[in-house]
């Protein structure tokens, strides 16, 4: 894979049902660093200010977070930092296969979870979230292939390579039971979403279904082995999880407001526009906290 920094043209969504290419970012963009803001930093717990935060986050979803030698890189892992500035708090990355993330957390080995969450009303039964992007659905297949998508009726009788615990993975088994009972979606599940493009290279599956900027990733960076198929759906808001307590909810109100303030700043913009994932951009955060805290 090649090193994100390296990379400058991704697909992203530009909204409901359409994929755009990002241009390249003029060097010379505001800070993607993030300052330290006092006011912010009020509303983190006390006890999650003496103590490095574990943070889960799945390093195979390039831009949003991936693995350039030891390091993880990405859009989601620049913000967690700047996040982390702006409150005065120490976070440390964990790359944990995804489907392990909100288990984790839930078990309080991990303190926040940082990974492409869509959020959903299903998640936000376990974990709180705060809202920072948005991305929709995005199909692609190696160049060779005669599919069509036209939506998930496309789907029928074919192999569909997904992540496991993923949107996509619930989304297309939804799906099939749409279909005819000779023409059921094969959903094959995969821990990692390199095991599922891997899949869809050597035939094992037909189709590749995944966050729509992945998608476009994905297809940008594969030389040409890979294409999209059709355009984004189901676009819905990213969130960063917390934990289902009462510190949990304060460290998820803390990381809005360092949101908001990253926003306003101009560093939340310069993140995304590092990554060429400017359309998925919120103009404000907001707090998910559905069902009761313990």
């Amino acid at each position: 894979m090649q090193r994100i920094s390296r990379v400058r043209q991704v697909l992203v969504i530009v909204g409901i049902g359409s994929l755009m290419l990002a241009s390249s970012v003029v060097a010379g963009a505001a800070s993607t660093k993030g300052t330290y803001n006092a006011v912010d930093a009020k509303l983190v717990p006390a006890s999650f200010k003496s103590t490095t935060l574990q943070v889960a986050t799945d390093a195979t979803y390039a831009p949003d977070e991936s693995m350039s030698g030891t390091t993880m890189v990405g859009f989601d892992v620049d913000l967690m930092k700047a996040v982390a500035t702006t409150l005065g708090i120490t976070i440390n990355e964990n790359n944990v296969t995804f489907d392990n993330i909100i288990a984790g957390i839930k078990s309080g080995r991990y303190q926040v979870g940082n990974s492409s969450f869509t959020d959903t009303k299903a998640r936000e039964k376990q974990v709180n979230f705060v809202d920072y992007f948005q991305a929709g659905e995005g199909v692609y297949a190696r160049t060779s292939s005669k599919v069509n998508f036209k939506g998930f009726s496309s789907f029928c009788g074919l192999k569909v390579a997904v992540e496991t615990g993923t949107v996509e993975q619930t989304d297309a088994q939804a799906a099939s039971k749409s279909c005819s009972s000779k023409k059921k979606i094969d959903v094959v599940s995969f821990p990692t979403q390199t095991e599922a493009n891997a899949a869809v290279l050597s035939g094992q599956a037909n189709v590749g279904f995944v966050d729509s900027q992945i998608a476009g990733y994905i297809v940008a960076t594969a030389k040409g082995v890979f294409k999209l198929l059709g355009s984004a759906v189901n676009v819905a808001p990213y969130g960063i999880a917390t934990p289902k307590t009462t510190a949990g909810g304060a460290l998820a109100m803390a990381i809005e407001a360092a949101i908001k303030t990253l926003i306003a700043n101009g560093t939340y913009h310069a993140i995304l526009a590092k990554y060429g994932v400017t359309a998925g951009a919120l103009t404000s955060s907001k707090v998910a906290l559905n069902g009761a805290l313990s």
